[in-house]
């Protein structure tokens, strides 16, 4: 063969190998792409059909999201008709599934199962433009798990609840922001897709809970010192701005929202070192594992960027589980790793594709390490979906006993459930039968406690001006409390019952203004039922 027809085949064989290369990219972007979106579907199903709510732990916490639902199919609006320190979607999430169910029941789960679908754009966007295939479908599993998995972070298996599900969001909100520190593997592609998906992140976690979206703002500052990835961080937050604008202009209330954020802080915002080493002893293993991972990378990019990007992964995961009721889940950690592994097997390889040198281990050995570290919770939530959704589909447990409550159920956790839950179960059904059985049809009732499941279990009008639920010590205290003319300025009976999970502080306090303007019409040995005392000058409104 002439030396001309060689250099021909040659390069027709490079050319062939090129687009066999890249057509094998492609097959493995399209599988980690369907991988994710099945397991996000498959989750969402079985949170969604079952269309119940099983509960062993937090049902209290849990009654919150359903009063809410009601209040808003009311049409309430949160922080402007009732107070409340969480972010509005806290309620239109459980809203939104009561709206497609009618059942509350059903109505956490269904909300959650959208929030799994809603997410999917996002987080297929950010891992598969920015991590290999197969470390993109086991970070986007581990995340749709923590969406999909009904209990709080760091619980057993054996005790299902939906209580404080908003932290699942926002930590999933926030991990997704973190893996954005890497550079999308096209330079110059997709930046708008990018900022659309920062921006409905800031969002989501903001209008969930503020502390996640302040420390995604805080990171995405940060960001800003990528030069290569500074446009799509600069129209984010800008559009984030003008997105908060129109929804305060349909909202018109975020001048309360801040000012139940700051009410909250007075009462439970400080938080001594103790409980700080506490979260650090109780994560250690997690924050041994990622200072494994931090002194791989570092050692390689001997890069101050990399360095803060490990501090403010460490940090952040800490402050924010420092103010939440869950001992373990520094989410941070782990999508960290990830970035981490990532970042150190894109150094080893060089910009020619080949080694870089200071190998510390292979590339695909530190992926298999990170994958090995996500595994444990990616199971562990798992089992939980599994349980809840087996246990839902055979209506396992007992229902709060109000008429509309059938399907939200309490079953009885490991070494059955405490005299003081069981108490507070009971409390519940003689509650609404005292209700059912006065008079006239009970409406604008308020419970002196830590919440009230009358308004929704018995499908009646809430009041307007009251708050969401009262925790001493955590949103209430004796010289933080929502003035009594104010909080019952629209109630017109109050129940107070005997043995409360907070009610004897809260009648301490509010006890004298109770006495003055309410008459007692029911007394039993769990419940004191009062009435407002209408004057004959008072208008018939009341």
């Amino acid at each position: 063969m002439e030396p001309g027809n060689q250099a021909a085949y040659a390069a027709i064989e490079t050319k062939t190998a090129a687009h066999k290369g890249a057509a094998a990219g492609i097959r493995r972007f399209l599988s980690a792409e369907v991988a994710i979106i099945v397991v996000g579907l498959v989750c969402a199903a079985m949170l969604a059909l079952p269309g119940r709510t099983i509960n062993a732990a937090f049902i209290n916490d849990v009654l919150i999201f359903i009063d809410g639902a009601h209040r808003i199919t009311f049409g309430q609006v949160p922080n402007r008709d009732f107070h409340t320190a969480l972010g509005p979607l806290v309620f239109y999430i459980p809203a939104a599934g009561y709206l497609l169910t009618g059942n509350f029941g059903a109505a956490i789960p269904m909300g959650m199962a959208m929030v799994i679908v809603v997410f999917l754009p996002a987080m297929i966007r950010i891992l598969l433009s920015r991590l290999s295939p197969s470390m993109a479908v086991g970070l986007g599993i581990f995340f749709i798990l923590i969406l999909a998995a009904p209990i709080n972070l760091g619980s057993s298996i054996l005790y299902p609840s939906f209580a404080m599900f908003y932290n699942r969001i926002g930590w999933v909100a926030l991990g997704l922001l973190l893996v954005m520190y890497l550079a999308p593997r096209s330079p110059g592609r997709g930046n708008a897709a990018d900022a659309v998906a920062a921006v409905f992140l800031l969002l989501v976690s903001f209008y969930t809970k503020a502390t996640y979206g302040l420390a995604g703002t805080g990171f995405l500052m940060f960001m800003l010192s990528d030069r290569q990835q500074r446009r799509w961080v600069v129209t984010a937050l800008l559009l984030t701005g003008v997105a908060m604008l129109v929804i305060e202009f349909f909202w018109r209330g975020t001048a309360e929202h801040i000012e139940d954020l700051r009410s909250a802080a007075r009462v439970s915002g400080g938080h001594d070192l103790p409980s700080i080493l506490k979260n650090v002893r109780e994560n250690l293993s997690d924050l041994t594992v990622f200072a494994v991972f931090s002194s791989v990378v570092l050692w390689q990019s001997r890069r101050l960027r990399d360095l803060v990007y490990c501090g403010f992964c460490i940090a952040a995961g800490l402050a924010i589980i420092n103010q939440n009721a869950h001992s373990w889940g520094i989410i941070t950690l782990y999508c960290g790793a990830a970035v981490l592994v990532q970042k150190a097997g894109e150094l080893q390889l060089g910009k020619d594709g080949r080694s870089a040198g200071r190998l510390v281990l292979p590339r695909r050995a530190l992926q298999l390490l990170v994958l090995s570290f996500l595994l444990p919770p990616i199971l562990h939530h798992s089992a939980a979906l599994v349980l809840h959704t087996a246990l839902a589909a055979e209506k396992a447990g007992q229902s709060l006993g109000l008429p509309l409550f059938d399907d939200l159920r309490e079953v009885d956790p490991p070494g059955g459930e405490p005299d003081f839950i069981r108490r507070y179960l009971d409390d519940i059904v003689t509650g609404g039968a005292l209700l059912q059985a006065l008079p006239a049809p009970p409406e604008r009732v308020f419970v002196l406690d830590f919440v009230n499941p009358f308004s929704a279990g018995l499908g009646i009008r809430p009041p307007t001006g009251d708050t969401a639920w009262f925790h001493w010590n955590r949103n209430i205290n004796e010289k933080a409390f929502i003035p009594p003319d104010v909080l019952f300025a629209d109630v017109k009976i109050v129940m107070v019952p005997k043995t409360g999970i907070n009610s004897l502080p809260l009648q301490e306090l509010y006890g004298p203004f109770l006495s003055a303007k309410f008459d007692v019409i029911q007394k039993t040995s769990e419940w004191t039922v009062y009435r407002w005392r209408q004057t004959p000058a008072q208008s018939e409104g009341r």
